[in-house]
């Protein structure tokens, strides 16, 4: 015969008072207003913050009507809160004068934290090629990681390839996730033509195959043809380094090729014409100034065909 009250086990004061509505809210992520002096960068972060028009529009915004999407973060071992997602709301609402700022905690890896990171910046209008190059290898190095820990308790993710993955997400195919990381092999002021459009992405992609040394020489190469590298040219320069034979005389000569389209166009080296001008001038400024001259040679000379 069962004994009467043999299946029944002891529960906690919480257990007893709380509804099953209350239970589960429980475990439903919280929206808190967390300091932003307790908030700081994720480690490694490679969208860049700046305070331009965007980002004072954005200020505004958080002024009149406050953070509107939350941020998420994770408890930070040292102290604070590590920002996963909301870099740029954090820094709006720093301009703005706020104290506090909403968000959501998450108790996040490494690798989950830099997969969610990069994929809420990804979604913003404006991303550099720079920025979208750093944001593709992080997520694939996480998902790598991913792939090799036996601690998951889903393997959905390991089981794809981790660049197709990465493509998948992105809506764009493995081989352009792969053409983007090259960009991160280029040197710092090679990256940051690329990012203001002074070298386009695919002799970018084609340079990034050379050495350091190499890339640097090739800076020269650029400043003495004062001209940017067309797909053909930056195709045969990387061919030169895989020989062996990138030195910088062979990258002058092959920069300093008439393109089509400029056989019509007069050019002048840069150190023909610095003794004309003030060393503080930038090359726009002789520009300007050339044409400001010529303007008045040609009204001097339309005058004196009048006589």
């Amino acid at each position: 015969m069962q004994r009467k009250g043999a299946n029944i086990s002891l529960k906690g004061y919480d257990d007893i008072f709380s509804t099953d509505q209350s239970r589960a809210e429980s475990q439903q992520e919280r929206v808190q207003e967390i300091p932003l002096s307790e908030l700081h960068p994720f480690e490694g972060h490679p969208f860049r913050v700046v305070d331009d028009e965007e980002m004072m529009k954005t200020a505004e915004s958080v002024r009149d009507f406050g953070v509107l999407t939350p941020a998420i973060v994770r408890p930070d071992p040292d102290g604070g809160y590590e920002i996963v997602s909301g870099h740029r709301r954090h820094r709006a609402s720093e301009l703005a004068g706020k104290e506090t700022m909403p968000a959501i905690v998450r108790d996040l890896d490494d690798d989950a934290a830099i997969i969610l990171m990069v994929d809420a910046n990804l979604q913003r209008e404006s991303i550099l090629p720079s920025e979208r190059a750093f944001a593709y290898k992080m997520k694939l190095d996480a998902i790598k990681h991913q792939g090799e820990r036996t601690d998951l308790t889903s393997t959905q993710v390991a089981q794809k390839l981790s660049v197709e993955k990465v493509g998948e997400d992105a809506g764009v195919s493995k081989d352009t996730i792969r053409r983007y990381i090259r960009l991160t092999e280029l040197i710092p002021e090679l990256l940051d033509m690329v990012d203001t459009g002074q070298i386009k992405f695919n002799p970018a992609v084609e340079l990034s195959y050379l050495a350091s040394e190499e890339q640097k020489d090739f800076l020269s190469a650029m400043d003495y043809a004062q001209a940017a590298p067309s797909l053909s040219q930056a195709q045969r320069i990387k061919k030169l380094a895989q020989e062996g034979e990138c030195t910088l005389d062979a990258m002058c000569e092959i920069m300093n090729e008439i393109k089509k389209g400029e056989l019509d166009r007069v050019t002048f080296k840069t150190d023909s014409l610095r003794k004309y001008f003030p060393k503080s001038y930038t090359n726009k400024q002789m520009e300007d100034k050339i044409i400001q001259l010529l303007e008045q040679w040609q009204k001097k000379r339309e005058k004196s065909m009048e006589r």
